[in-house]
């Protein structure tokens, strides 16, 4: 009796999965300074963004606002509601055009327990974030302002990930100082005339960020 040869489950690209739409969801564009969802939305899906940037904000109850993150192509956010967090916590806003890859939720838990490289790439993802965390909370514990405003701009600049400088926003920078001693945006500004004044930064259509490492954080 001849045997019968069981069908193989096709290899899983990850790569392809997170370019496409396909089953995993859908593939959205987002306009500069558009929102993509707001702090207290239904929390309902997790994206993947592809192309351009987006800031993470967060909102007191009252209406002070500070900078969370900066995610770029490669990161996920709205990853809470996988861990049943019923509502956003924070403001996701196109820093840029950006275009992201919206997965549903319970699309995302079945690729996460089904396919390992999937799987893989998201625990790798959300161990960085966590280091983030951490050295953000260490930042604003124990380093002065300007340290603490150098921290941020090495983080545009993607420093020793990427050969181009990044550009971004005065204020968005401000947002991710902060600080024990209350650092306000004039406060900011000062060190960046200073920085730019050294050599470090330069105004050219927007901020670029140049030699910052051996100047404060070797210091």
């Amino acid at each position: 009796m001849a045997k019968t040869k069981s069908k193989r489950r096709p290899s899983f690209d990850v790569e392809k999965y997170l370019k496409t739409a396909g089953i995993a969801g859908k593939i959205v564009n987002y306009h500069k300074d558009q929102i993509i969802f707001s702090q207290g939305d239904q929390s309902r899906s997790v994206m993947y963004v592809q192309q351009g940037e987006v800031k993470l904000t967060i909102a007191s109850s009252r209406g002070k606002e500070a900078v969370i993150a900066l995610l770029y192509p490669g990161d996920f956010l709205g990853e809470g509601c996988i861990a049943g967090q019923p509502l956003r916590v924070a403001t996701a806003t196109a820093v840029e055009p950006t275009t992201v890859l919206i997965i549903g939720k319970q699309e995302m838990i079945r690729v996460i327990h089904e396919e390992r490289q999937f799987s893989d790439r998201f625990v790798s993802h959300m161990l960085k974030r966590n280091i983030r965390v951490e050295e953000d909370l260490a930042d604003q514990l124990f380093n002065s302002s300007e340290k603490r405003l150098a921290r941020p701009l090495l983080l545009i600049a993607r420093y020793g990930k990427a050969e181009q400088p990044e550009k971004n926003r005065c204020q968005d920078i401000s947002g991710n100082v902060g600080g024990n001693d209350c650092t306000t945006r004039s406060r900011v500004s000062f060190f960046m005339n200073k920085f730019r004044t050294l050599g470090y930064i330069k105004y050219n259509g927007g901020l670029q960020i140049k030699q910052l490492a051996t100047a404060c954080c070797t210091s």
